[in-house]
């Protein structure tokens, strides 16, 4: 007897409509479902209007998609009003004729149920705007006021039936908005069943830092990333970073590139650092971390390549009267934008926030160097367990994008990093450590080795670190020491 296979049914893709939000549309493999409805639900001030108007935006400006936006709690000017200071000009959307607001105005108080309730009237509402401008994507901003006071469970649901029916039918690309319940998802627990899409914004404190998270719940007939992602709200609006960086996907570039001492250059295979490559600076307090960041900083300028400079304990003023009183001149590649500082207290926001934020500067600014000084104040603000997937994150983002990185890490000893960060240190390619010696009475010695360096020969032996007024340098280690052994990491 002869067996029949049954051949797979051809792959074809789903119909999606951008949001414009490039992690969003990265994590939903193209956008929320084209002709379908979307629910978006969380608590009070997580952002679902500005993501939810962001997708209307994009669409009339960028996909030749107008929208309509039916609003049951703000008007169209309040609503025009809250969004132009984060980029978002309603007004003229309006008068192109690329989107229409329907304010619809419920106040529970005057809700009497009197006979049969139902939306048609709203369909025909609805129905007029979406012919007036022949929009092809909608946004309900609200859902739970246009059922306030509605006691009877059985219509109510037969109406969010209708609803999302009705937008289905239409062909309308639709995001619904709606409060986060007590017990269900939604307000009324139904939402979440009916709809193709449903995207959870959530808004929460602990330890006093505030973070605010994205996840995919449900996403029908589509893979979708499923797992909690930062997102920001700041002057440029609703930003959410891609997250195509994850993984270990990058180009191993063979270029070189100085550290900015030539005696540190030769101990690293007499050329630096490779291209896009991590380095890990660590020594206990004193040792002259910052100042070996601030020379690569000073180096990567020098050869006219832009650097983006992470301060999380100094302000840039006091970072460039420092370094200057060492011989190293930012100030001048400031004036010349191509050097530039971010300095934030790390208490500021949580570990997701400090990574979307610098992956956004990343991503405007551009910089073909980074320097992050210290990482050690940003552990502050988490655990290390979610610190070292912050900069698992962090780290292949800049490898991806062919970054060169300088890390200054405070460890509390000579020898050792901190307890619980290890994993830190095994991500990065070349690791540089400095320490103090004492020298006969006369005090300390700073002194530089390097531990590690992936894909070169290296020596191990230590050099004294010379950091005197106006000169850092190199020297030789005080004292003897063995023949210096060059080896290469793996």
């Amino acid at each position: 007897m002869k067996k029949t296979l049954l051949s797979a049914a051809p792959r074809h893709r789903f119909p999606k409509a951008p949001t414009g939000i490039a992690g969003l549309d990265e994590i939903t493999s193209g956008g929320l479902p084209r002709g379908r409805t979307t629910l978006l639900v969380g608590g009070p001030g997580c952002g679902k209007t500005l993501l939810a108007m962001a997708f209307l935006a994009h669409g009339a400006t960028q996909c030749g998609e107008p929208g309509v936006c039916l609003q049951f709690e703000e008007t169209a000017d309040k609503l025009a009003a809250n969004l132009a200071s984060l980029g978002l000009d309603l007004h003229e959307l309006s008068r192109r004729k690329k989107l229409l607001v329907d304010h619809i105005r419920i106040d529970r108080n005057e809700i009497e149920e009197t006979g049969e309730y139902n939306l048609d009237g709203l369909f025909i509402r609805l129905g007029l705007a979406v012919d007036t401008i022949k929009a092809k994507r909608v946004v309900m901003d609200g859902i739970e006021t246009l059922f306030a006071g509605l006691s009877d469970q059985a219509v109510l649901r037969s109406e969010l039936r209708r609803l999302f029916r009705w937008l289905d039918d239409h062909n309308l690309s639709a995001i619904v908005t709606g409060e986060r319940g007590d017990k269900n998802l939604s307000r009324h627990g139904l939402e979440e069943y009916i709809a193709d899409c449903v995207i959870l914004l959530d808004h929460r404190v602990s330890e006093q830092l505030s973070t605010r998270r994205l996840r995919i719940v449900k996403y029908r007939g589509s893979s979708h990333g499923t797992d909690e992602y930062p997102f920001l709200i700041d002057d440029d609006g609703f930003t959410m970073m891609p997250v195509t960086s994850l993984g270990l996907t990058h180009k191993a570039s063979k270029e070189r590139v100085s550290s900015g001492f030539p005696g540190l250059d030769e101990m690293l295979d007499g050329k630096g650092f490779y291209r896009g490559s991590s380095v890990l600076v660590s020594g206990s307090a004193g040792t002259g971390k910052s100042s070996i960041g601030a020379r690569f900083a000073e180096a990567a300028c020098a050869r006219g390549e832009s650097c983006l400079y992470f301060a999380f304990e100094e302000s840039p003023s006091q970072i460039i009267r420092n370094m200057a009183s060492l011989g190293i001149r930012l100030e001048p590649y400031v004036e010349k934008g191509l050097l530039q500082f971010h300095a934030a207290r790390p208490t500021n926001s949580g570990l997701e926030m400090h990574l979307a934020t610098m992956q956004k500067m990343v991503l405007k600014l551009n910089p073909r160097a980074v320097v992050v000084d210290p990482i050690t104040s940003i552990f502050t603000a988490g655990n290390s367990h979610g610190a070292q997937l912050m900069f698992t994150r962090l780290l292949d983002f800049l490898k991806m994008r062919g970054v060169t990185s300088v890390f200054t890490d405070l460890t509390p000893g000579e020898h050792s990093l901190r307890r619980g960060y290890e994993g830190v240190s095994s991500l990065m390619d070349t690791w540089i450590k400095l320490w103090l010696v004492s020298t006969n009475g006369s005090g300390a010695a700073r002194m530089i080795s390097v531990i590690k360096s992936r894909g070169m020969a290296h020596t191990r032996q230590g050099r004294e670190l010379i950091v005197k007024k106006g000169r850092l340098d190199l020297g030789p280690a005080p004292g003897s020491h063995p023949a210096a052994s060059a080896e290469v990491s793996e």
